[in-house]
Formats: C-alpha cells, sequence, structure tokens
C-alpha cells in the first residue's frame, strides 16, 4: 500500500492542531482508504500548549509524527526541511490553520495519479483583508515582470509534490530556500488547481511584515537581475541629466552674468536628489549580498531539539 505524506508545520497553533489531525485523519479514511498515511508536523519553536498537544496525538497514533526545532527559523525553512523528512509517495503541505482546504486532500492525490508531479493549489478567490490581498496581487504582477524565470501568483506552498520532485529539493542544497520558486523553476508536469482561501479557524496570523518583506526581498534577490541593472540605467541617466543642467545653468548664466542668480536651491536639491538615490540602491545592493551571504554561511536549514516516531532518519 502507497503512502501519502501530509506535512503540517505549526507555530503556536495550540487551538487548531488537534482538530486539524481529527479531520485530516477523517477525510484519508473516508476519502483516500487505498493509501496507508503519515502526519508530521513540524514545530518552529512555539510558545504556546502546541507542542504538548503534539506529544499527545503521537502517543495515541503512531502515523503522527513529530519534530521539534531548537528555535524559530521562519515560516520558509521549516515546512521545506518538513517536506524533505517525507517517506511517502508523495507529499502534500498543508497549514495549520484551517485556511487551505482540508477536503482537496483527495483531489490531489486523484490529480497526481494521472501522472502530475506538482500540484499546485492557487489562491483565485481569498477571505483574508482584500487591502492585504491587493498589496499581494501588485508582488506578483511586478515580480513576475522582473524575473527571469516563472512566478506563480498566488501559490503560498500548498500543494502536492511527487517524490521525485523532494529528490530534487534535497539535492539543491540551499541554505535559504524559496519554495514558490523552487516549484516554478523545476517543477515539471505541474497542475495548477483553484481554491477559495479560508479564514483561520482560530487564534492568529504570526506572519510580521518584516517576515512578508523578507520574503518579497529573497524572492526580489534571487529570481531577478533587474535590481542591480537598474542601479547602472538610473545611475547613467541621473548623471546624464545633470550634465544638461549644469550646462543649462552656464549658458544662462553666460548669457545673463549680472542678471541671473542661481542661489543654493538648486545646489541643495540635486544633492539631496543624489544622495537618496545613491542610498536606495546602496540598499538595494545589500540586499543582494545579504542573500549571497546567507547562502555562502551553508547554514542547515533548521536544526531539530527533538523528533517523534521516526523510525530513522531521512535528510
Amino acid at each position: 500500500m502507497e503512502t501519502v505524506s501530509i506535512v503540517v508545520p505549526t507555530y503556536n497553533e495550540e487551538e487548531n492542531i488537534r482538530l486539524l489531525s481529527e479531520e485530516v485523519i477523517r477525510e484519508l479514511g473516508q476519502n483516500l482508504a487505498d493509501y496507508d498515511y503519515e502526519l508530521i508536523f513540524i514545530d518552529n519553536n512555539s510558545k504556546d500548549n502546541t507542542r504538548n498537544i503534539i506529544r499527545e496525538l503521537c502517543k495515541n497514533n503512531p502515523k503522527i509524527k513529530a519534530i521539534f526545532n531548537l528555535k524559530n527559523f521562519g515560516p520558509d525553512n521549516s515546512p521545506y526541511y518538513g517536506l524533505l523528512q517525507a517517506t511517502g509517495e508523495c507529499a502534500i503541505l498543508l497549514c495549520a490553520d484551517f485556511q487551505d482546504p482540508i477536503d482537496m486532500l483527495p483531489q490531489m492525490v486523484r490529480e497526481w495519479e494521472k501522472g502530475y508531479k506538482v500540484i499546485t493549489a492557487i489562491k483565485k478567490t481569498s477571505k483574508e483583508n482584500p487591502v492585504m490581498r491587493l498589496f499581494r496581487t501588485i508582488y506578483y504582477k511586478l515580480i513576475r515582470k522582473m524575473a527571469d524565470t516563472e512566478i506563480i501568483e498566488h501559490f503560498t506552498g500548498f500543494g502536492l509534490y511527487d517524490k521525485e520532485f523532494l529528490d530534487i529539493l534535497r539535492k539543491l542544497d540551499d541554505p535559504i530556500p524559496l519554495l514558490r520558486g523552487v516549484v516554478a523553476e523545476f517543477g515539471e508536469n505541474r497542475l495548477e488547481v483553484p481554491y477559495e482561501q479560508q479564514k483561520r479557524r482560530a487564534g492568529k496570523s504570526h506572519i510580521k511584515f518584516f517576515t512578508l518583506y523578507d520574503v518579497a526581498m529573497r524572492s526580489f534577490t534571487s529570481y531577478t537581475k533587474v535590481g542591480l541593472r537598474l542601479a547602472t540605467f538610473v545611475g547613467f541617466f541621473v548623471a546624464l541629466l545633470s550634465f544638461i543642467i549644469a550646462m543649462v545653468y552656464l549658458v544662462i548664466k553666460l548669457c545673463n552674468w549680472y542678471a541671473f542668480n542661481m542661489g543654493t536651491a538648486p545646489i541643495l536639491i540635486g544633492l539631496f536628489f543624489l544622495g537618496s538615490v545613491q542610498l536606495i540602491f546602496m540598499g538595494l545592493m545589500g540586499e543582494y549580498i545579504i542573500s549571497i551571504n546567507r547562502r555562502a554561511m551553508k547554514r542547515p536549514l533548521v536544526v531539530e531539539s527533538e523528533r517523534i516516531n521516526f523510525e530513522e532518519t531521512v535528510k
């Protein structure tokens, strides 16, 4: 009997974990009875009662497994690492807050049976804050225009991944992976499945502004060259514009030596303008350097403090 792995990243989800596991197991039992399963929780150092609940679930069901991270390694590394630990013929990444519909699991498996290696769930509609969705849409449109590879719009990682694709993830050896980018770049024979993202069943989101900013900048620095090239083009344009303005001022001054008084305002405005342009592109190049530095350090995706119900380590 083939095995389906369900990978669920958690962080302070004590109100959702127990009910989520019950509904996942019920869905698998009713609609995927011809498959065995493993349910892997990978916890990102929760501060509430999440870990104790997971331990209890693992004690009562050996098919429920757990990985406890030593610290919080972020919302990208932890799910990615969890997928690498899957031992099934395919793995489904599922969020713990019920925003990803559990009743889509059988649909994904049936599509996988048809030969698709990667099935990506795309948020066609969402019950999230409309302002946030608008900003996400704008971001996806911009990054898609600038990226060197395909960018999947409104894809959060919720989807099914064949074991052959998981082997590709293991070989990449990237310390700061961006799953949505890797899926777009290496996801052969991929199918997109639309869905409506639900509201959180309980609790609140722990994704902060700077976390979203970090993900956005990693997408930008990992999959586009436009930042560095833009610095070159803008620098050349500003230099040309400055030269033209300087020549105009020189001609006017020569023609009206006593009547034309330049004053200090143009000088100050020019200095502030050029200074701001330099700071913007220094910061942008700094983002590229940060990305290079983090990859050069080759730190592990996560460091485990404990794992439960794993017979042997899969890394």
